[in-house]
């Protein structure tokens, strides 16, 4: 059993997130349902995962190796899911390049942390703690176990906490960041206790897709992919409100739309296609849709 300190820090160095409601609402039970009973699109998630045993819940940016389409056709489809993953994990080292600067002490969070991939590269980069918190007991449980076969248990853990309310103290944190989650939760109630948990001048990351103001209304594709996944993508117009509201200023804003493109176009070649490839084709290239990374740093206390 690890123990615990009087301020809620393990001898790990990560924190034990308090016994506490976690599912507040009917529609958070039915995310933490679909991703509880659907090891659904997990099909693309496993698969990919299974390449080098780090299991990631987003998509990928980077030019695809177009030479796997070519050769034994027996092995095309193992060759473009190892791509598929390569550009999956170069998102997150993008994430991770835009944390700034961490150290061994540090503590990190990773909102929605899926089944661990970018909480366990943050490890392996920064040597830091790491909690990973989501509403779903299946991937917290998955995670884990990951960790215990990484060795990192004790540096890295996984929690069935809501990042809208996590628990944590007060100023714990370094680094946060959230990796295609934040179309689940309000902002204004997301970023308020990122700030809370962040230390003045930490920095909170995210990589989002955001519906584009200067479209005009929600486009067809980009209701789809709500639909698709139960979700409410965010104007991008939201994702700053939302920080100035809570005393986050942007430090750097990327436009990952143009890189993430090649991706989708990849996986339309893969037998693990959904169907959700072209709605994301769709939008991304008419407009109305865009893929961003946003750094913004705490700032007052």
């Amino acid at each position: 059993m690890t123990m615990l300190h009087s301020d809620g820090t393990s001898e790990a160095g990560t924190t034990e997130a308090p016994a506490r409601g976690v599912l507040k609402t009917d529609y958070q039970k039915s995310v933490a349902a679909y991703w509880n009973n659907n090891p659904n699109d997990d099909r693309v998630n496993t698969k990919l995962g299974e390449v080098d045993g780090l299991y990631h819940h987003h998509y990928g940016i980077g030019e695809p190796d177009w030479s796997v389409l070519e050769g034994p056709e027996a092995t095309r489809q193992e060759r473009i899911v190892a791509d598929l993953h390569r550009l999956e994990t170069a998102q997150a080292d993008l994430l991770l390049d835009s944390l700034g600067d961490v150290r061994p002490g540090d503590r990190l969070m990773d909102g929605g942390s899926g089944r661990g991939g970018t909480s366990f590269m943050a490890n392996q980069r920064f040597g830091c703690g790491v909690d990973g918190v989501t509403i779903s007991e299946y991937q917290v449980n998955f995670a884990n176990a990951q960790a215990a076969d990484r060795g990192v248990a004790d540096k890295v853990k996984f929690h069935f906490a809501n990042m809208l309310d996590t628990g944590f103290e007060t100023g714990s944190r370094r680094g946060i960041w959230t990796n295609e989650t934040t179309m689940y939760v309000d902002l204004f109630e997301l970023f308020a206790e990122f700030s809370r948990l962040l230390e003045p001048g930490g920095r909170y990351v995210c990589i989002t897709g955001c519906s584009n103001d200067l479209f005009g209304a929600r486009s067809a594709s980009v209701s789809w992919i709500d639909a698709h996944y139960g979700c409410n993508i965010h104007p991008r117009s939201r994702y700053f409100a939302a920080l100035a509201a809570n005393g986050l200023v942007p430090a750097a804003v990327t436009d990952l739309t143009a890189a993430t493109i090649p991706y989708w176009e990849m996986r339309t070649k893969s037998e693990l296609a959904t169907g959700v490839e072209k709605p994301f084709l769709t939008s991304y290239k008419e407009g109305s849709f865009q893929y961003l990374l946003i750094a913004a740093d705490k700032v007052g206390k």
